[in-house]
């Protein structure tokens, strides 16, 4: 079996997202696709696996050539994708969810999907309890019920973009070994990131994409520094993190309790002073977007109290907080920091701070215009933030911020960034912490936490376990703290 893609083009407006790509994949085959945000790699995954249709050229698989206008056909024709957000329905059980798409059949056999489901949780290691909400499985679980799922209908070609977002250490090292059986079973899987780490850990060979082209399709392994280059054009050179002398507190929480769905967090005091960059470590749900959330206004704490650069804003909404020097930069970019269908323009014209009845929108392009291009946004005044990759979707949050802050929170703020991409992210954060800001981050890159933090405080099962200088720790010893086991066990 060997899968081609063949003189791929698709364009959005003026954007040549894909501009003429050709790839060939074997049987067996782990293939790392590469890029830096907005080179084309989504689009060209999405193409594949039938959610944009292609301008033009053709995907052959076995000799055949497919037509793939929908993801149906897709999975049809053996090809499935596993997203960043694994499509399962929250409030369905597990079994639900697996038999989802049940193929050939106008009525459900449970007890047939039953089978499959323990057939393919034997031969890959998965643990699932058939009866159990797809909401109380971790993220990793949910991207193995999705695999199962698409292995059930039929899929010889496995798509994953992006698929370590979010999930624990551990979690990847089990996601790699399944990947690994796949590939051995004669799968071909295709390994879409923007970490060289993983796809060299992981693949066999790597198709490197620039601007909606190919540039490189080497075996591994090379030198990561060729892989850069092929990346960016040039090799990225990490800049230092200066030190900055810490002020008085900008956030303290005082014996807080916060309840938040699966999740109550008792007893929580912290401090962090402006200027201080504080990391919250833990697994997802332990209790970080609670404390994130609280210190935004959008939760009210049960109990406890919330002090911002000195003021009690205890049990204040989200404006009262921010006009108390609260920012928030959410996880959820789209969903929760932009608004789909909006323009630039209309996304800076929002928080311009303008309240004049009618929009100068000859001004606000013009004002968009010196933001996008200081800013480095791949994008025009009248596109819209839909339509930007996740990078240039952080690039305009960023761009976005008021010019003072006394805290800034923020959840993932280099999540599916390529190193370009986060690298410039920091800069500018790092800009903001030398002029006072405290910041407050979430994330679940170790690396991250332990590079840019003074302290990381470790979240475990709704409490702080521990809270470490980041110059003296560690990746191991935080990735045991993340696991439980206090300092010193």
């Amino acid at each position: 079996m060997s899968l081609q893609l063949r003189e791929i083009h698709k364009h959005f407006g003026p954007v040549r997202a894909n501009d003429g790509v050709s790839i060939e994949v074997e049987a067996g085959e782990l293939h790392g696709l590469l890029g830096e945000n907005g080179a084309g790699k989504s689009t060209l995954m999405k193409v594949l696996s039938g959610f944009h249709p292609a301008d033009s050229g053709d995907v052959i698989l076995e000799g055949r050539t497919l037509d793939l206008g929908t993801p149906d056909a897709a999975v049809t024709a053996g090809i499935g994708m596993l997203h960043q957000d694994p499509l399962v329905f929250l409030p369905f059980t597990v079994i639900d969810n697996f038999l989802l798409g049940s193929p050939g059949r106008t009525r459900v056999d449970r007890k047939e999907g039953a089978r499959k489901l323990r057939e393919a949780s034997e031969r890959y290691g998965f643990t699932f309890d058939p009866d159990a909400l797809a909401r109380t499985l971790s993220v990793g679980e949910r991207q193995q019920l999705e695999i199962a799922r698409l292995l059930w209908l039929g899929a010889r070609v496995l798509i994953l973009d992006e698929p370590t977002t979010g999930i624990s250490a551990t979690q990847r090292d089990k996601l790699f070994e399944i990947l690994r059986r796949l590939a051995a079973d004669g799968m071909i899987v295709i390994f879409v990131s923007h970490k060289l780490e993983e796809v060299e850990a992981l693949c066999d060979r790597v198709t490197v994409m620039r601007q909606g082209t190919v540039v490189g399709s080497p075996e591994l392994p090379v030198p990561t520094s060729d892989l850069v280059e092929m990346m960016f054009g040039s090799v990225i050179v990490e800049g230092a993190r200066p030190d900055v002398a810490i002020g008085r507190p900008a956030l303290t929480v005082e014996k807080a309790t916060l309840e938040q769905r699966l999740v109550t967090v008792r007893d929580l005091s912290l401090t962090v002073g402006a200027g201080e960059i504080l990391g919250l470590a833990g697994l997802e749900g332990s209790g970080q977007r609670a404390l994130l959330r609280a210190c935004t206004g959008l939760l009210r704490p049960a109990a406890g109290s919330i002090a911002i650069g000195g003021t009690d804003t205890t049990g204040l909404g989200y404006h009262g907080h921010k006009a108390a020097g609260v920012h928030y930069l959410p996880a959820g970019r789209l969903e929760e920091g932009l608004v789909e269908g909006l323009t630039l323009s209309e996304h800076f014209e929002l928080v311009s701070g303008d309240t004049s009845f009618f929009v100068d929108w000859d001004r606000a392009r013009d004002n968009a215009t010196d933001l996008i291009g200081g800013n480095f946004i791949k994008g025009t005044a009248e596109s819209t933030a839909d339509a930007l990759s996740g990078g240039n979707q952080q690039r305009l949050l960023l761009a976005m911020m008021p010019d003072h802050i006394t805290v800034l929170l923020m959840e993932h703020p280099t999540r599916g960034l390529d190193i370009e991409s986060a690298e410039w992210v920091w800069t500018r954060l790092l800009a903001r912490r030398s002029d006072g800001t405290a910041i407050v981050f979430a994330s679940a890159d170790l690396d991250e936490l332990l590079r840019y933090s003074d302290r990381v405080a470790v979240f475990f099962s709704g409490r702080v376990i521990d809270t470490v200088d980041a110059k003296t720790t560690t990746p191991e010893q935080l990735g045991h703290l993340i696991g439980g086991k206090a300092s010193g066990e």
